[in-house]
């Protein structure tokens, strides 16, 4: 409220000092406008535009100065309450099939790194503790709990992490259980747990619980759900239906990432989790910076606009034109008095 207080009373002095102005302006309004003694239509204006443009530059410099400064860094934030997110990676061979993404001209595994990347851009990630389970005929933790993004993003890269596993069926299953077992230690209701897989080859039966540190399970279908690839002897497609039956027995939410990236909305429920300022959801600070920019505008701009145009009339002296056109009534007069001169 202080900044709001000090722009209303710049808004009042402004007023006041226009008043007393506009008064002053009245008794040389002859000599600044002409005979007429008024300006343009839209010179009346300018009492109004500084008084507004005070306010408001005044309103602004008050709020981004008692607002705690924005801070951008490329330091790791420490946090005592932090947010764990488990990414359960399928890495089977499967994954290198190229049919994702809007025009199908990608493979699964990158329409994975896609999906995250615009995960990682919507989200504060410095109170964010990732953990990697890789899943193929089996599980195995790559990294758990590490604050550094870019090893996340290495990890769902190129990274061939299907070497380290025996040739054989995924069993995603094995993953989900890993990720419980990773987060059980953990705070009650702070680890999010995203599945991303294709589907391919999971069993119907042998569904792992999650441990109470887990608040949401978000399970993410990558691949053409309608026509697939053979791979392996068999069609490998986006199994769809099966990916819905884990997000349901989870209690969580199944979403179809072949074509779409993840919602806000989705992503907000994960772990409460923090979301950068965005260009579409302007804060108080960015109004203020506007106000800043539009009242310093107008005051520095409107004494030019107001000397250059603001009054029709020009003193000094006249043009040939206008003194030609105030001498011809006379040339007149004296031709018509020789004319008359003549016919006597």
């Amino acid at each position: 409220m202080v900044a709001e207080g000090i722009g209303i009373a710049a808004l009042v002095l402004a007023a006041i000092a226009e008043w007393l102005h506009r008064s002053r302006v009245r008794r040389v309004a002859p000599l600044a406008f002409g005979p007429s003694g008024k300006p343009r239509v839209w010179a009346r204006l300018s009492p109004f535009l500084r008084v507004v443009a005070s306010a408001a530059a005044a309103w602004g410099l008050a709020t981004l100065f008692i607002l705690p400064p924005k801070v951008f860094t490329t330091e790791i934030e420490e946090t005592d309450d932090p947010r764990h997110v488990i990414l359960v990676l399928d890495v089977s061979p499967s994954m290198k099939l190229k049919d994702a993404g809007v025009e199908e001209n990608k493979t699964r595994a990158q329409r994975v790194a896609e999906l995250m990347e615009s995960f990682f851009k919507r989200v504060h990630t410095g109170r964010i503790r990732w953990s990697v389970v890789a899943v193929h005929n089996g599980a195995l933790p790559v990294v758990v709990d590490t604050r550094d993004l870019e090893v996340i993003r290495n990890i769902l890269g190129d990274l061939p992490l299907y070497h380290a596993f025996d040739v054989g069926k995924t069993r995603l299953f094995d993953g989900i259980r890993l990720a419980a077992d990773t987060a059980r230690p953990w705070k009650l209701g702070s680890t999010a747990v995203l599945i991303l897989s294709d589907g391919d080859t999971v069993p119907s039966v042998g569904m792992p619980d999650m441990p109470p540190s887990v608040a949401d399970v978000v399970v993410v279908g990558v691949g053409d759900a309608r026509v697939g690839k053979f791979i392996d002897g068999h069609l490998s497609r986006q199994d769809t239906l099966t990916l819905k039956q884990i997000a349901t027995r989870l209690r969580g939410v199944y979403h179809d990432g072949n074509r779409k990236h993840l919602e806000t909305e989705t992503l907000r429920q994960l772990a409460s989790m923090t979301f950068r300022d965005t260009a579409g959801d302007p804060t108080k600070r960015e109004y203020a910076l506007a106000a800043v920019a539009f009242g310093a505008g107008v005051l520095a701009l409107l004494p030019a606009a107001l000397a250059l145009w603001g009054a029709g009339w020009r003193p000094g002296v006249r043009t040939d034109r206008a003194r030609e056109k105030s001498e011809r009534p006379e040339a007149d007069a004296a031709r018509r008095k020789s004319e008359v001169t003549l016919h006597a």
